[in-house]
């Protein structure tokens, strides 16, 4: 849980006096919530609002050059992405997007350091349904714009049928099963790893825990050439793999877009095709995705910290 400041406490995390709190939730918007007649300042959005009201930020020490018709997206693959950008550098003959496979975290860090444009993440953070922000305020000195890309289903990929009729992460301990997993800083290796720690396994203790692919169509490909049983993935491997499937949950899946290059014409052209039928008709093919919250823009609801 987010840590809550009394009025006093936020007056000094502020340098301000108290009374200039108040002004501040009337006229600044400064975050706040009434519980039994008092102000509580939740601590983690009081640092956000002080960054979005921040001007004047020191220039990074490296910067990407002028927009010239390129798109760089770092971080977690995903099989809609894929067709995604195939379909934009079709359409779009002067523009071209490029991806470079980093894993959740790494797109994170790629932008920060400015070496792309737009990163793809769907880090989830402690117990609740938080995705991103935790980890973009660890990780990040500006908050980028956060633009959701697709809701997909996660879950473990198992054989076609289910022979082993495996129904939770418990099973994988339980039963004689191997298994092969995802790499560490990847989006679904933490909500994996999450999932065996709400169930009291050690990850060690699963045989191939340590047997571990980059993405998300190499663990399915694993699985369908009989060298594993299981492993962590999404619903649209299972479907193009002809996989058996067992559900975890649906996740959030963003792009994030480093504010001073939103407006570029191609981040805005890429960020657009999310609206148009090619890309429901992709995600439909697919299976697996939720485009109910795709294009729009998501903010922060009160993260819990980072594991």
């Amino acid at each position: 849980m987010t840590e809550l400041l009394s009025t006093k406490e936020v007056a000094k995390f502020l340098n301000i006096n108290e009374k200039m709190v108040y002004t501040l939730i009337s006229d600044k918007g400064l975050p706040a919530t009434k519980v039994t007649g008092k102000w509580l300042f939740p601590l983690d959005l009081v640092k956000q609002w002080i960054e979005a009201g921040t001007v004047n930020y020191p220039e990074p020490a490296t910067k990407l050059p002028p927009y010239h018709g390129l798109v760089l997206i770092a971080g977690s693959n995903d099989l809609l992405l894929d067709r995604t950008i195939s379909a934009f550098n079709t359409r779009f003959p002067d523009h071209m997007a490029m991806f470079g496979f980093a894993g959740s975290m790494g797109g994170l860090r790629a932008l920060r350091q400015n070496l792309c444009h737009i990163a793809s993440s769907h880090l989830v953070a402690g117990e609740g349904d938080e995705y991103n922000f935790p980890y973009i305020l660890k990780e990040m000195e500006r908050m980028p714009a956060v633009v959701n890309f697709c809701m997909r289903e996660q879950g473990i990929l198992v054989k076609k049928g289910n022979p082993l009729n495996i129904a939770s992460v418990e099973d994988l301990a339980k039963k004689k099963v191997t298994m092969v997993n995802r790499i560490l800083g990847t989006g679904t290796r933490k909500l994996f790893d999450r999932e065996l720690k709400k169930a009291g396994i050690k990850g060690e203790s699963i045989a191939g825990y340590e047997n571990v692919r980059a993405k998300h169509m190499d663990i399915g490909l694993a699985i369908h050439e009989g060298e594993a049983d299981a492993g962590p993935g999404i619903r649209p491997v299972a479907n193009r793999l002809d996989l058996g499937f067992v559900p975890i949950c649906w996740e959030r899946f963003d792009l994030l877009v480093s504010k001073e290059r939103f407006f570029d014409q191609g981040i805005q052209l890429f960020l657009g095709t999310l609206k148009e039928d090619f890309f429901k008709d992709a995600a439909a093919s697919l299976g697996g995705y939720d485009l109910s919250m795709s294009g729009r823009m998501v903010y922060a609801q009160s993260p819990p910290e980072p594991e």
